[in-house]
């Protein structure tokens, strides 16, 4: 992270463009030309000072099953930053694509609250380094999004209450990208684990070269008593469903902390939220108030793999168990509900 503080001082090849309502194709001199009437979306709050003041800031209205293309540019380039906000409760119901040089399948394809590791009821706050969300439901990506001939990136309404008003903005820099860059993806799943297989797979085995850079999950636990004792794996390159290359040692563990989480006290078991540049667990909601029991909870956490990628040249698969204790010392089985977003680089054909 230190070597780009360096090179901000650098002068390099490359021309800044930003893409919102107010410049839906972040043409040059394309921003704060909507006039009173033009379209749908134009703002009547700005009728009285016309063009040019904030009269186009927001998409509204957008109907249970819409799709909006809210970027399609032409390449090479890079998409630096996103930032977006709409009412919270709306957000497990908005599917966030992106799709690379024209394909049909997206190489991002989750709902948009999961994919900014906001999933649980949209009012976490995220201080880290690739993903931010701040007060209230500032939702931020900071992950380099890389195209080389043309890159689309929409949202659909999959919910059955319409949108009233979604504000975004998409900065990208037109610049050649080199042959070693590879394209970001995102998938999002959803399981409910079984007493007889207590494991829930993060990422479905994706084949060719990349790195991994990253998981959040929201962890709906449907039992009292700690959730987080199963192992995260890895398996990479053709190792056998029984035999990862790399295992963790517990949930708690592969999302930074310790020990379940709890803070000071160990009589209180409680746990202790906390976001930071590579790992979080920001949010918990339903944790019983007294000391000594923990009732079923949702929990939301996330773990950027920045500075450690997972490194892979044919092939991966993520897994988390779901884990907890039975009253004689002994793993119990979790039957949970857990939703995840794996995050991940890979080579694309152009």
């Amino acid at each position: 992270m230190l070597d780009k503080l360096v090179d901000i001082a650098r002068l390099v090849d490359s021309q800044t463009r930003s893409i919102s309502a107010e410049n839906p194709t972040g043409a040059v001199g394309g921003g704060a030309q909507a006039a009173p009437g033009d379209d749908e979306h134009c703002a009547a709050a700005a009728d009285r000072l016309g063009k040019g003041w904030k009269m186009r800031p927001c998409l509204l209205n957008l109907e249970p099953g819409r799709t909006v293309t809210l970027a399609d540019v032409e390449g090479p380039g890079v998409v630096q930053h996103i930032w977006c906000t709409m009412l919270p409760e709306l957000l497990p119901s908005t599917t966030l694509r992106i799709y690379y040089n024209g394909n049909d399948d997206a190489s991002v394809n989750s709902p948009l609250g999961d994919f900014f590791a906001n999933g649980i009821n949209g009012l976490a706050r995220i201080a880290s380094i690739p993903v931010a969300v701040h007060p209230r439901g500032g939702h931020n990506s900071y992950w380099p999004l890389p195209f080389r001939q043309r890159i689309r990136i929409e949202i659909t309404n999959e919910g059955a209450t319409t949108i009233p008003a979604f504000y975004y903005q998409i900065t990208y820099a037109q610049q050649e990208n080199p042959d070693d860059v590879a394209y970001f993806h995102a998938q999002y799943r959803r399981s409910t684990t079984t007493r007889g297989h207590p494991e829930h797979e993060i990422l479905a085995a994706v084949q060719g070269r990349g790195h991994y850079v990253g998981t959040s999950l929201v962890w709906n636990a449907r039992s009292t008593g700690w959730w987080g004792e199963g192992e995260v794996k890895f398996f990479m390159d053709g190792d056998s469903p029984d035999a990862p290359t790399i295992c963790g040692t517990g949930t708690e563990d592969y999302f930074g902390g310790a020990w379940g989480f709890i803070g000071d006290d160990p009589a209180d078991p409680r746990p202790v939220n906390f976001s930071g540049p590579f790992l979080g667990y920001p949010q918990t909601v339903g944790v019983a108030l007294d000391a000594t029991t923990l009732s079923p909870a949702q929990h939301g956490l996330y773990r950027w793999h920045l500075p450690d990628p997972i490194r892979f040249r044919e092939s991966l698969r993520v897994t988390v168990q779901a884990l907890g204790w039975w009253p004689d010392g002994t793993y119990q089985p979790l039957q949970d509900d857990i939703a995840s977003v794996a995050y991940w680089y890979q080579s694309l054909s152009d």
